[in-house]
This record gives structure tokens, sequence and C-alpha cells, in this order.
């Protein structure tokens, strides 16, 4: 049998993740296959090289471009400290001597007598890679980074902002319909990952920067609070290098929206726990969804049923967000599929559905009109 397919938001109790760690150039893979790792260890690790400083000490000394090597303190190759003397001129007499002191820390790169510049390399600045997920590693990529596998508990968001963070799950909101406001931000949530429930107001963001909280996750957020907090519209594609003090994840849309209440009940389920966030979306080519990661415990795996659903696949009881008006927000289940082509309102024809809400009113949409929520 024929099976239709349509995008959809990851929300499940229970799937087997993985992450790749990759270095931006070549370096130290510092964990073996079978290794277990936390969110914070370090994988791999290598040495970005410093920046360039040209010094044109033939200026700088007021002398001849050829002059330069001879009137050098220090060689090629060799380490410069900020301060130190590196060039001085023979004077007139040994007296009237001109100095160069240098104003950054690196390594002498090269010296020309023909041109008089001296090349300054920078110190090599240290670039780690976490393992951001808790896991097993399950395959070594050689001088690159690594693969890391768990069973986890994962959440899929609309739209985010803020790159990877960790902490462990504390609720904010008593309810999936409560709106996200400062009064319910207090300082216990330092370095955690605070659950709200519905819009989250500028204020409540910036209350949860004062008290250093890692992560918000919650319902939907309104244009004007975004922008708000931000400083700026927010024109890109991509997101996830903000640095506003916190990983901000919207899991329905821009507005005054809920969160999903079986996207709560599981957050809600799992307090206290460690999660992983990641803010970055992209929303173009390679779409990349914000997310929640909680690996699971031994007895969390055996509790947990692996999802029993195809994934991507319309199928009658799956969950499905609606995207558009006049039902825009609304989460329903498939209650029918039928196969022949429908006339909509605009006298055009399409492959529709039937939802069924939790007030028991059913509705038919195009299918084009919903994602679904994968659980």
């Amino acid at each position: 049998m024929a099976k239709a397919y349509t995008p959809g938001l990851k929300v499940t109790n229970r799937i087997t993740h993985r992450v790749k760690r990759v270095l931006p150039i070549s370096g130290e893979v510092l964990v073996k296959v079978g290794d277990e790792v936390a969110s914070s260890d370090v994988v791999a690790e290598t040495f970005m090289p410093g920046d360039v400083y040209p010094l044109n000490m033939a200026n700088l000394l007021s002398m001849p471009p050829s002059d330069v090597p001879e009137c050098m303190l220090i060689q090629e190759g060799e380490e410069v400290q900020v301060g130190q003397i590196i060039a001085r001129t023979k004077g007139i007499f040994g007296m009237f001597r001109t100095e160069y002191k240098s104003k950054v820390a690196g390594t002498v790169e090269s010296i020309s007598g023909v041109t008089g510049q001296v090349i300054l390399r920078g110190s090599q600045q240290p670039v780690r890679v976490l393992a951001y997920m808790t896991g097993r590693i399950v395959e070594v990529l050689p001088r690159e980074g690594c693969l890391i596998e768990a069973d986890v508990s994962y959440v899929q968001g609309i739209f985010g902002i803020g790159g990877e963070t960790h902490g462990p799950i504390r609720l904010a909101c008593a309810s999936h319909e409560q709106d996200l406001t400062p009064d319910v931000i207090t300082p216990e949530m330092k370095d955690a990952v605070v659950i709200g429930g519905a819009r989250v107001t500028d204020e409540a963001i910036k209350k949860a920067v004062e008290v250093g909280a890692a992560a918000l996750v919650t319902g939907g957020i309104d244009d004007q609070d975004l922008r708000d907090f931000l400083g700026y519209d927010l024109g890109v594609a991509i997101t996830g290098s903000e640095k506003v003090g916190l990983s901000l994840i919207i899991t329905e849309g821009f507005g005054d929206i809920a969160m999903a209440e079986s996207t709560f009940s599981l957050l809600k389920s799992r307090e206290g726990d460690h999660a992983s966030v990641n803010g970055a979306t992209q929303i173009r080519a390679g779409v990349m969804r914000p997310e929640v990661i909680i690996p699971l415990t031994g007895e969390e795996l055996e509790r947990e049923k692996e999802p029993v659903h195809t994934a991507g696949a319309l199928d009658l009881g799956r969950s499905v967000r609606i995207i558009r008006d006049p039902y825009f927000g609304l989460i329903g289940e498939v209650s029918a599929l039928p196969h022949e082509q429908q006339i909509l309102g605009s006298g055009s024809k399409a492959r529709v559905l039937e939802v069924k809400f939790n007030s028991g009113e059913t509705v038919t949409i195009p299918r084009a009109n919903v994602e679904l929520i994968e659980e």
C-alpha cells in the first residue's frame, strides 16, 4: 500500500540519535570507539594559526630595507613577548639608538632585507570540540572528529537562537498554556534548561540571562519581543552564532501559541535530567532545526518503547500541527486519508486529510497544510 509523507518535527520519548563532532582543521582526536563521553568532555582538539602582523621595520626605524636584518635582535622562528625589544639601530658612536618594542606576542615568521618587512605570527589559538551529547563513541574520523550515539528523548523546535549548551531541566510553567513571564524565572535556574509553556516575553528572556540560565524552551514568541531582546531584526536564514547569554528554542512558532501538550508532558517528565540544547536554525537548503536532547538512563531505556511509525509517514492516528489559517497552530490526529483529490474552496484540486481535534471537531484540509509531530 502506498504511503503519504510530509515534513515534520520530531518529538519523541525515545530515538537512537547520532551527532557528528568535527574540527575546523586537522588535529588530534582524543577518544576511541567504545568510549563513554559526557556532554562537556573534549573529544578533539587542534590549534588555529595565529593572526599575521606585518611590521614595516624600515619605516619604523627610519633606515634602508637592506639594513633591517642586521638590526634585528631576534631571528626567524624565535618567540617574541609583548614589550620585548626586537630591533635596535646602531646609532651614532653607540648613542642616539632607536628601538622597537613588540606590541604583540608571537613568533617571527620572516625578516626581509629587500622590503624591510618583518612578519610576526600571533600565538596559536586552541580549538577544542566538546562531545555536546552524552553517549558512546561509535566511529572515529582520524584527525577530524568522531560520531557519538545514544538513545535519547528528542524534541525539535521551529526556531531558535544561540548555540550549543547543556544543563539540568527546570520547569518554569505549570502548564503548556501558561506564558513564560519574568516572575517565574528564579535564581535557582542558573545553568539550567528552563521549560516554559506558551509565549515568552522580552522581559522574561532578559531575566533568564540575568540569573544565568543556559537555555529557554517554550511554545511561542512575538517577533517584536525577539527584536527588542536582540536589538535588531533577525533577517538571516541561519542562526546559532548569536552571543546573547543563552540559547532560546521556540517549539511552535511566532505569536501567542502554547507549547504542544505532548511536548510539554515529555519535557516535564524529564525534569531534573541533564539535557543538551542547540538553538541553531537553518531554513533553506540543508534544513537544521533547533533541538533538545535528553539521554536515557538504563531504567528509562527499559520503560520507553521504540517509535512504531515510519518517519515522515502520514498514518491514521498520527499527531499533526496545522500550519495554515484558519486553523493555524492547532494540533490534532489524522482521522482519515481520502485517496481521491477534492475540490477546495479556491476551486483547485488537492489531496486532503481529516484532522480530529481534542474538542471532537473534525476538519478537512489540504495535506500541504500540516506538518507531522513525529512521536
